[in-house]
């Protein structure tokens, strides 16, 4: 089976172990400690996620609820906002996990907020077990694929 069946048929593609030291306990444990921070009032879902970056450090966040439900915040987008006020960095693997701290797979628009600060491989651990985000984002477009003098002329 190909990976192109894989994605067909739904499947994450299994990756070997990273090339980085992923601690995956670690980083699931942040995970689970951000998501006792959630603001959910009308879903009672709450969700965490953390993030290793490539200097080592750990980032967090927990999704936050609005009434107007549009402007509900997923946890990534909290994790992605700490991680800029920190200061930037790359995502080498992240996770989220729900209110059991089950794994948990990102939304799409999350998928595509962790490709704008991923590293070139980005590893994410999901129910089925640790992929790329390449796997979970396919022919994705991002920052990479931007020229730079495009972005110094805007």
């Amino acid at each position: 089976m190909t990976q192109d069946d894989d994605f067909l048929t739904g499947r994450i593609a299994r990756i070997p172990a990273p090339d980085h030291d992923a601690d995956w306990e670690r980083l699931t444990t942040q995970a689970r400690i951000a998501m006792t921070r959630a603001y959910v009032p009308y879903s009672d879902y709450p969700v965490g996620a953390a993030a290793l970056l490539e200097d080592g450090s750990i980032i967090s966040g927990c999704n936050v609820e609005n009434a107007s439900y549009g402007l509900t915040l997923c946890a990534e987008c909290t994790m992605i906002g700490a991680l800029q006020m920190a200061g930037g960095g790359k995502i080498v693997a992240f996770t989220c996990v729900n209110r059991q701290g089950e794994y948990i797979t990102p939304c799409g628009r999350c998928r595509q907020l962790l490709l704008e600060f991923s590293a070139e491989t980005m590893h994410v651990r999901t129910a089925k077990g640790a992929t790329t985000l390449e796997a979970l984002l396919p022919e994705s477009f991002g920052p990479r694929h931007l020229e730079m003098n495009d972005l110094e002329t805007r």
